[in-house]
């Protein structure tokens, strides 16, 4: 199995320890329809129900993409696109209209954010 690494931010700052994410963990949170969520939005291949038609499928994006790009695109996709719908689910900082337990926090942990990234890495 490739071992998938995610920080605690986008650079790995010095002396900070990478999380190994797990691909198993990272498909529960994409078909839970709390935290994560994805499924209200995508299509995520071999999850069963109601799949999402706002976002693009998720069929073969760890072909597309490699690891950093795909924690960038979970973390903050408003870096890649200012105009995306998707939520940041790794920042803190410059939100407007969040939820009030989601005010200076993140949605995903660092641990979820690595699992999730294990997971999309998957599907190629």
């Amino acid at each position: 199995m490739r071992r998938i690494l995610a920080w605690t931010g986008f650079a790995l700052a010095a002396g900070a320890q990478a999380q190994e994410g797990d691909a198993a963990r990272g498909r529960a949170l994409l078909e839970k329809r709390d935290a994560a969520n994805c499924v209200l939005c995508h299509a995520i291949p071999g999850v069963g129900g109601v799949a999402g038609t706002l976002g693009p499928s998720l069929a073969g994006v760890g072909g597309r993409f490699d690891a950093a790009q795909l924690r960038e695109r979970v973390a903050d996709p408003s870096r890649i696109d200012p105009r995306v719908a998707m939520p940041a689910y790794f920042r803190r900082e410059g939100l407007e209209r969040v939820a009030p337990q989601y005010r200076g926090a993140t949605v995903l942990s660092a641990q979820e954010l690595a699992d999730v990234v294990a997971y999309l890495s998957t599907l190629k």
